[in-house]
C-alpha cells in the first residue's frame, strides 16, 4: 500500500488571512474524520502569515480520490475563490525518499 501525500499552498488576499484560517480550522475537523485520512495539518508561515501550507497524507490513492469527492472540500474550494491569490490553492504531490 502506497500512501498519497501532498502539500497545498494558499496565499491569502490582503485582509483575508483570518477568514482563511477559520475555514481551514473547520475543514481540518471534517477531513481528519474521513476514512483513509492519515494526516491533515494546516500551517501558517511565521514570516509571511498570509501564506498557508497544508500537509496531507491519505492511506492510498483510493482514499485520496474519496477525499477530493467530499462535499466539504468542494464548499471550501468555492469559498477560497474570493479569498486567495489565484482563486485557490497550489497543490504539490510528494514522493517519499525513504519509506
Amino acid at each position: 500500500m502506497t500512501q498519497k501525500s501532498l502539500y497545498a499552498v494558499i496565499t491569502a488576499l490582503p485582509g483575508k488571512e483570518e477568514e482563511i484560517a477559520k475555514l481551514l480550522k473547520e475543514l481540518a475537523v471534517k477531513v481528519r474524520a474521513e476514512a483513509g485520512c492519515v494526516r491533515f495539518l494546516p500551517y501558517r508561515l511565521v514570516e509571511s502569515p498570509q501564506v498557508f501550507h497544508i500537509h496531507e497524507t491519505y492511506e492510498d490513492e483510493a482514499a485520496f480520490k474519496t477525499h477530493i469527492s467530499q462535499e466539504h472540500g468542494k464548499i471550501f474550494n468555492e469559498k477560497l475563490k474570493s479569498l486567495a491569490k489565484g482563486g485557490g490553492s497550489e497543490v504539490n504531490f510528494l514522493k517519499a525518499v525513504v519509506e
